[in-house]
């Protein structure tokens, strides 16, 4: 009995990276400079997190582990989100880069591209790019001298351009949708679905292999944590359209969220004492250091199609100083308008706000005793 226990350990050990020393692999090695905690325990504490993210507290420093916000904290989520995703991140980047050459040549050997704008994409064309890769599909499964008599029409090579997307027929009966990301660098009116500086590309690829068959993803680069699976099941087989315009919606308002958070780091990281986020940059977190009280800002983002949040806390936290001045103040209390700042512009404009602000907001509230 307890050499079958050992064997089938020994198995699971083989299959799981994270249990025992046989593993040829060890992802942990990657957090080098520090040792953690069981996953059970990560997983408790990464609870008690989203705990106080639905009561509105900040959250702790020991969810994060102290890890390097830039580089450890995305591997260990990584990990955590979907342990079996480990590894993964070298063959994405290989389907990104064959991906990326198949769409660049199928741009190059195109004989039109046509801009679409508004009502221009609609149903009937997508109908018609399926027509057009199963007559491709057909075409090359005629003999040799049948494949000259194919119309004309349908050997021209044709891509669309549609906003910040471009759609193209590729080969094998796939229709290939290329996604253009941008920032327009933080600005309230310019940074919601303005084109401003190129960002990374993203690629989904649909398999339509007749019009009695649904299509169906067949591989794509968009980041495992956006809910691409989910809209391929919600939207796919019933709106097809609809599912393209909203993937593009998704990584359109991650790019622009993750955007901002690097740009406040890079304008004003010497302000910022601690700054943590979720992977896809629908919960943010930072404190800013004033001389005077600590500020905690906590963001929450209801659906990831959005830029700008919908649950905002700012706290701001009484230093040592004023009880050495013997200055009654709330402990803490929150400020109101840059609260609203961050409702209602981009983070690194309300940052500026809330900073230019603060002064006379702290005076306030610790004169009155209450909230700003």
């Amino acid at each position: 009995m307890e050499s079958d226990i050992e064997e089938s350990l020994k198995k699971k050990q083989k299959k799981n990276p994270f249990l025992g020393e046989s593993s040829t692999r060890k992802p942990l090695e990657h957090f080098s400079v520090r040792s953690y905690p069981a996953m059970g325990e990560v997983f408790q504490m990464l609870s008690r997190g989203m705990e106080n993210w639905q009561s509105g507290f900040p959250v702790a420093n020991p969810i994060m582990l102290n890890v390097d916000i830039d580089n450890d904290y995305m591997l260990l989520f990584d990990l955590l989100a979907s342990p079996e995703t480990y590894g993964k991140r070298d063959s994405d980047k290989l389907i990104f880069e064959r991906l990326q050459k198949e769409f660049e040549a199928a741009r190059a050997s195109q004989t039109q591209e046509i801009c679409l704008d508004g009502d221009q994409w609609n149903d009937g064309l997508l109908a018609t790019i399926r027509e057009r890769v199963h007559m491709e599909v057909e075409r090359r499964a005629m003999p040799g001298d049948a494949n000259v008599l194919a119309d004309s029409d349908f050997q021209e090579k044709i891509t669309y351009k549609v906003g910040s997307k471009v759609i193209c027929c590729l080969e094998g009966a796939r229709i290939g949708i290329q996604y253009e990301t941008s920032f327009a660098g933080g600005s309230c009116f310019d940074f919601r679905g303005f084109a401003g500086e190129p960002c990374e590309p993203y690629h989904c690829v649909l398999e339509s292999k007749s019009f009695l068959e649904k299509m169906t993803v067949l591989e794509h680069t968009i980041p495992f944590f956006l809910p691409i699976r989910e809209a391929e099941n919600d939207l796919l087989s019933s709106n097809a359209m609809r599912f393209i315009d909203h993937v593009g919606e998704l990584l359109q308002a991650y790019v622009d969220r993750r955007e901002q958070v690097r740009l406040i780091k890079e304008l004003y990281g010497n302000q910022i004492g601690e700054l943590y986020h979720s992977l896809p940059y629908h919960m943010i977190e930072f404190v800013v250091d004033d001389s005077d009280c600590k500020i905690t800002v906590c963001l929450r983002y209801a659906d990831l199609v959005l830029v700008l949040p919908t649950r905002v806390k700012v706290l701001a936290w009484p230093t040592s100083q004023f009880k050495k001045d013997s200055i009654s103040a709330p402990s803490p209390a929150r400020l109101s308008y840059a609260e609203d700042a961050l409702r209602n512009m981009s983070l690194p404009e309300a940052y500026a706000e809330i900073v230019l602000n603060l002064p006379q907001a702290l005076r306030q509230m610790f004169q009155h005793g209450g909230s700003c």
